[in-house]
């Protein structure tokens, strides 16, 4: 395959759902998911990392390549660890990242993630609850099962659909490879200087 790769199995995702069932209302504290993005409309989200809203100057959001913690991510510590951990691991720096609920028979609609800020990185889910997660990028499709860790091209047309009988909880984030960091620097060098 070559739009998906399985990094990991067998990751114990209990303590990153004991960390969502503690927070009444998890997902609905947060709804500009469902209400800017169109294809993820019927998706969920806790964001746990985001777009820096201050340098967003004169590009368009999907160009911004700064990020942060939210502050809703205080209260998922075993959340930021693992990213942390595995950036760290990966030689990446950490960048966007959410916990994602697709409720049954909710799907993602067909699209590509474009803008300088996805062509830099990689993208990657770590299922943590499914009954085998349907996605599909470019012509191969797959079902990712919980506690696995995958990585996927999101360059490419995907889509992801909830066929089961309970949620798909998957967190999703982004990591940008040690050596792309000195093209984004030059990028922001020559930005200011113009």
């Amino acid at each position: 395959m070559k739009n998906f790769r399985l990094l990991e199995v067998q990751i114990d995702p209990a303590p990153f759902l004991a960390e969502i069932a503690a927070q009444e209302n998890a997902f609905e504290e947060n709804r500009g998911r469902q209400e800017k993005i169109a294809v993820q409309r019927e998706a969920l989200a806790i964001p746990l990392r985001g777009l820096r809203a201050s340098a967003i100057g004169n590009r368009k959001r999907r160009d911004v390549h700064e990020s942060r913690w939210t502050t809703t991510s205080q209260k998922y510590p075993v959340a930021r660890a693992f990213l942390e951990d595995l950036a760290t691991k990966l030689d990446s720096e950490l960048s966007r990242a959410k916990i994602v609920c697709l409720p049954p028979g909710h799907k993602v609609y067909p699209h590509i993630d474009r803008g300088e800020y996805y062509r830099l990185r990689n993208r990657y889910h770590l299922v943590l609850a499914s009954s085998g997660s349907w996605m599909r990028a470019g012509d191969e499709e797959v079902r990712m099962k919980t506690g696995e860790l995958w990585w996927f091209d999101n360059d490419q047309e995907h889509e992801a659909c909830n066929d089961g009988k309970s949620d798909r909880i998957h967190m999703i984030f982004d990591l940008l490879p040690r050596e792309r960091v000195n093209e984004i620097r030059a990028d922001a060098a020559a930005m200011a200087a113009s």
